[in-house]
């Protein structure tokens, strides 16, 4: 399938704001499952653009703005390629055996406690009840995928970039973000490596998904043998090739596509436009 995604932010200012400094992770990835054909990235005030690629192999744009001005506005666009993913048959690996991935180093961090995702007793607990007779990686995943879907209400508006997996579990409710920190923190309980997929998803003409047509988030668990795998705990499917991936990371922190700060007033307005159209096949 060959989808444009087109993503704008603006930012308006109450008053001039000055060393406004910025981290995109807008340039979608291109592996084994997308590849991306083209990506446009257009600044303004007008820039000079730097790039890096960060410790999670993300492609990361940044730039700053010395000079005061009250609006900035960042448009992206891409069309990329993905392809369809076949999931595991079971039995894919044992769950009893998942510590052993703490000794491999490509999911070293993805099992660690990071800014938004705490694997504590709360999660544990969930993580247990949801995978209950479950003795297969692959399936005890889907089984967490599944129990946050039914047990987490979708409330746009409700949280924010900021909001901590635990304040989820308390309250049970979120967006898209939210629960994938969710089930961060329940497969990292059970010692599976699972890291946040910031990115897109396309909204077919007769499909309801939950976080179409706006920026998206999902979970990728690690299975041995197979590699990483993408689960949509927000519309309990398998991230298949309706899924555009931008950047991954230990949760949002390490993964958010625009993330900045500037010196200036407090107040601002934000406005973003996210457009997934298909193109091709």
């Amino acid at each position: 399938m060959k989808l444009q995604v087109t993503h704008r932010t603006r930012y308006s200012y109450a008053s001039p704001v000055r060393d406004n400094y910025n981290e995109l992770r807008l340039q979608p990835v291109s592996d084994e499952r997308q590849q991306c054909e083209r990506s446009l990235l257009r600044v303004l005030p007008a820039v000079r653009l730097q790039h890096y690629t960060d410790l999670h192999a993300n492609h990361v744009s940044f730039f700053e703005l010395p000079e005061a001005h009250s609006s900035l506005e960042i448009d992206s666009q891409s069309v990329v390629s993905t392809r369809a993913v076949v999931p595991p048959e079971a039995p894919s690996f044992p769950l009893a055996r998942s510590s052993e991935c703490a000794r491999m180093a490509r999911c070293h961090d993805y099992l660690q406690a990071s800014r938004f995702v705490d694997p504590s007793p709360e999660a544990w607990r969930m993580a247990i009840d949801a995978t209950h007779g479950e003795s297969d990686l692959w399936r005890a995943a889907l089984a967490i995928r599944r129990a946050v879907f039914e047990q987490l209400e979708y409330e746009p508006g409700i949280t924010s970039s900021q909001t901590h997996a635990q304040e989820v579990l308390r309250d049970r409710r979120g967006v898209c973000q939210d629960f994938a920190h969710v089930m961060i923190a329940l497969c990292r309980s059970l010692s599976i490596p699972t890291a946040y997929v910031s990115g897109y998803l396309y909204n077919g003409p007769s499909e309801t998904l939950r976080g179409a047509q706006a920026s998206h988030a999902w979970c990728e668990v690690f299975v041995p043998e197979r590699g990483w795998l993408g689960l949509d705990p927000t519309n309990d499917q398998l991230a298949d090739e309706r899924y555009v991936k931008l950047a991954v990371g230990r949760d949002y922190a390490d993964a958010a596509p625009v993330r900045g700060h500037y010196r200036g007033a407090g107040q601002r307005s934000l406005a973003v436009e996210v457009l997934v159209e298909r193109v091709g096949d």
